[in-house]
């Protein structure tokens, strides 16, 4: 019995992971974040 509501606790845990990682995925990248990320690429490509 015990073992069985320790399954569904995991599983519950499991579903709502995967809801968070989900919102965190589909999220929009704010364009400030994206300018320090294109700098960032374009100061890669010159020294690389």
């Amino acid at each position: 019995m015990a073992l069985d509501e320790a399954r569904l606790r995991q599983q519950a845990i499991g579903v709502r992971l995967r809801q968070m990682f989900d919102d965190v995925v589909n999220e929009d990248v704010p364009d400030e974040f994206l300018d320090i990320l294109r700098r960032a690429d374009s100061r890669t490509g010159e020294s690389g």
